[in-house]
């Protein structure tokens, strides 16, 4: 179903940018001449036809009640360096504070993905594409702070914290921090 609905998505984005980008300046230029040519024709199908086949593989899955579920990667760049929400390491102790680590990343999904999330706010379930997003997103930020925290020379990160906020549209910046740490052995 996902191969179909990224078909459907691709088809639709093509249509899109060809009416767009080709179709309305060729309207503007010619706009005595009635005749619309077959391309731009086309390209309108496909806009419209993407989005239907979008819609429809939508439907299908929600008919077969078939819960989506992304496989999300590890978070964790470094296993040497423990990364824990918590303000102490069991049956350790924090001999030096280095300072905060943090690692951040912008991310935002493709038109294609956000028309089939845009679908299924209308007929209901998850949106597996942001959920995907989100935790993509969340893999590299943690990764690039546990890098930093191994620049610092870091045991541990701890109190790891996670924030997000929207930037523009349907993109969303990920900022994770914490306490980077040495410990006793």
């Amino acid at each position: 179903m996902k191969a179909i609905r990224q078909i459907g998505s691709t088809v639709f984005v093509a249509g899109l940018f060809i009416t767009i980008f080709a179709g309305i300046p060729w309207h503007v230029v010619t706009a005595d001449d009635p005749v619309i040519p077959l391309w731009l024709r086309l390209s309108i199908f496909a806009l419209l036809g993407g989005i239907l086949v979008v819609l429809l593989s939508l439907a299908f899955e929600q008919l077969k009640n078939k819960p989506v579920s992304p496989a999300m990667p590890s978070e964790q760049a470094d296993s040497s360096i423990l990364m824990l929400n918590s303000d102490t390491v069991p049956n350790r102790d924090v001999t030096e504070v280095l300072g905060l680590a943090q690692g951040h990343t912008v991310f935002a999904i493709w038109l294609g993905n956000d028309l089939s999330a845009i679908m299924r706010l209308i007929l209901g379930g998850e949106l597996t594409e942001y959920t995907e997003m989100m935790g993509q997103a969340r893999t590299i930020a943690a990764k690039r702070m546990m890098q930093q925290a191994k620049q610092m020379g870091a045991d541990a990160v701890i109190n790891v914290r996670y924030m997000t906020t929207s930037v523009v549209g349907t993109a969303s910046e990920l900022l994770v921090y914490g306490t980077a740490v040495k410990l006793t052995q």
